[in-house]
């Protein structure tokens, strides 16, 4: 019955996949505008963060949208298909639960922020307009 169960779920992934990916092509809004000077230091600052995420992941998806929508360029690891970023993710966060922000604070400290809304609101609060 499991193998049925579990044959049945990778089905669904399979048929929904596509169809995620394309609503969040189509429904991805534009980015904020910002002085060239302001966009030149919040493309710094990104440069400190990666998200550890799966394409498909609808959490993640809606961390992708908000990333576009403040127009940062943050690093984007997708530890469904490389084994080194699932390694580092499970060994610095502690878990490999995605969506998962990774922060290099300028102090040497790594924070490891998990959840969809806690990622979308720390990066509304540091970047939003």
């Amino acid at each position: 019955m499991r193998v049925l169960i579990r044959y049945f779920v990778r089905g669904v992934r399979l048929v929904l996949a596509p169809v995620m990916l394309i609503s969040e092509k189509l429904s991805t809004p534009n980015a904020i505008e910002r002085a060239p000077a302001d966009q030149a230091r919040v493309d710094q600052a990104c440069q400190r963060l990666a998200l550890y995420q799966f394409r498909t992941c609808p959490f993640c998806i809606k961390v992708r949208k908000e990333i576009a929508r403040l127009g940062l360029t943050i690093e984007l690891r997708d530890v469904q298909h490389d084994p080194a970023h699932k390694q580092d993710l499970l060994e610095g966060g502690g878990k490999t639960k995605v969506p998962c922000l990774k922060i290099h604070h300028e102090d040497g400290r790594k924070e490891w922020l998990y959840e969809s809304d806690d990622i979308n609101a720390w990066l509304h609060q540091q970047f939003g307009a």
